[in-house]
């Protein structure tokens, strides 16, 4: 096991894994911008480290300054977390060649994984179902025009190197194809400085369902069954759940087996989410492959009684899982909503500023992960992400039932989030039957409600 492990990232993602370093065991070293000083990780970090002004790209994502703070702390490992670097594969090179385990897959793997069209192909390889589309990038127009003949419409233009629904148009005609194509192709290149394309059958109103899976150094993967992510606003997750509604006992042991399959295909390490689309007549399709630990990875580990940060230190560590498929039980359910600093009246207009009265829920099968606190500045520069709030039930009744009693106990004042929300969501009928797809929010309103 390591001895001492930097924290490449701040909010609640990063308590959360100081927390299972203590239980490990393992120092911790926070890095931190000049707008986090005050933030609970630096406070509870073995030692904390000022990395740069409040911007992004001078503090946390600026990789030298990072790797300089781990070697004068003689942190043996880097943690990335969720977002900023977790998913960058020259930084996850860059922490190898200076002596510190990047606590996630191989640099490749993650290149590999972050290259859609090649993701796809290497999936397809591994025997996983994809939707029809481009074998890889569309090399013109006129060749997206030639794969429409046989795919028809509608279809969907990603971007290769996307995320975060930038990059990406649908498309029900020829007559919108092009326009459509360079949209597309002109916000890829600002958003990610890459400008290829794919394309996709659109799968019309799917349901987003994530598969967990933990791999350690000697081959060994196994799955943690799915969660249920269709509630999302802009391709952007608001609540999620495990298991899903739509999902049966067979469904899942299949869906398990193509996630374990395909990470095995691209030799993977440490914790990850394949994401997949579920079609109305119950297919599955391969969406992405997310190399790193998940937001609502808390509802995975309620109902698996499993703590997977500490099993991905772990296996970094080289350990092995110590556990197979058969040891892996689903027991009950658990809903995981998402609190932003956000107005959600006014389009989810951002709203940072200071906490001035915070109240955390609790009670029976009521868990929260927050960085948050009275008197707390929510920063301007960053995700708005204040809280998560995790309900569990003995089956989904009882967590519908203690996530709405949580939700109206929960109390943060100063600032707008989205917990109003939620309270309106959870207590229409949709909801509460199962009743929903990607397209849900975008089909009701919940102003007047």
């Amino acid at each position: 096991m390591f001895s001492k492990i930097l924290i490449a990232n701040r909010g609640e993602i990063a308590l959360r894994i100081i927390r299972a370093c203590k239980e490990l065991g393992v120092e911790t070293v926070a890095v931190h911008s000049e707008a986090d000083t005050d933030s609970l990780h630096v406070r509870f970090a073995d030692e904390a480290i000022c990395i740069g002004p409040a911007p992004g790209a001078q503090s946390y994502l600026n990789t030298v300054r990072i790797l300089t703070a781990a070697d004068i702390s003689g942190a043996e490992a880097i943690h990335p977390g969720y977002g900023f670097l977790a998913e960058n594969a020259e930084f996850a090179e860059m922490c190898t060649s200076n002596g510190m385990k990047f606590i996630g897959p191989q640099a490749e793997t993650i290149r590999m994984m972050g290259n859609k069209s090649k993701a796809k192909e290497l999936m397809i390889k591994a025997g996983v179902p994809v939707v029809p589309g481009s074998d890889g990038i569309l090399n013109s127009i006129d060749h997206g025009k030639a794969l429409l003949k046989d795919i028809g419409f509608p279809v969907i233009l990603k971007a290769v190197s996307g995320g975060g629904g930038r990059g990406m148009r649908i498309v029900n005609s020829m007559e919108e194809f092009v326009g459509s194509y360079q949209m597309a192709q002109a916000e890829a290149q600002g958003a990610f400085g890459d400008p290829n394309l794919y394309l996709e059958k659109y799968i019309q109103d799917p349901r987003h369902i994530e598969v967990q899976i933990m791999a350690d150094q000697k081959g060994n993967v196994v799955h943690f069954g799915e969660r249920e992510c269709s509630i999302q606003r802009r391709h952007q997750k608001l609540i999620e759940e495990a298991p899903s509604v739509a999902v049966t006992g067979e469904m899942r042991r299949h869906i398990g087996e193509i996630a374990v399959n395909g990470a095995l295909g691209v030799n993977y390490e440490g914790a990850g989410t394949i994401e997949f689309l579920l079609d109305k007549d119950g297919n599955f399709y391969f969406m992405e492959m997310n190399t790193r630990i998940q937001v609502e990875h808390p509802v995975t580990e309620m109902v698996y009684n499993r703590d997977l940060l500490k099993d991905q230190i772990r296996v970094a560590a080289g350990e092995v899982l110590g556990y197979k498929q058969k040891d892996i039980k689903l027991n009950g359910h658990a809903i995981e909503c998402r609190i932003n600093a956000e107005d959600w009246s006014r389009n989810f207009m951002p709203s940072p500023g200071d906490i001035t009265s915070f109240h955390l829920p609790g009670g029976p099968g009521i868990r929260v992960d927050s960085h948050a606190y009275q008197r707390y500045r929510i920063p301007p520069f960053y995700d708005s992400l204040v809280a998560k709030l995790i309900a569990y039930g003995k089956n989904r009744e009882e967590a519908i039932l203690r996530l709405s009693r949580a939700l109206d106990e929960f109390i943060i004042e100063g600032v707008k989030t989205t917990i109003p929300f939620h309270q309106k969501l959870i207590r229409r009928q949709e909801f509460i039957k199962g009743d929903f797809d990607t397209g849900f929010l975008d089909r009701i309103s919940l102003i007047n409600d």
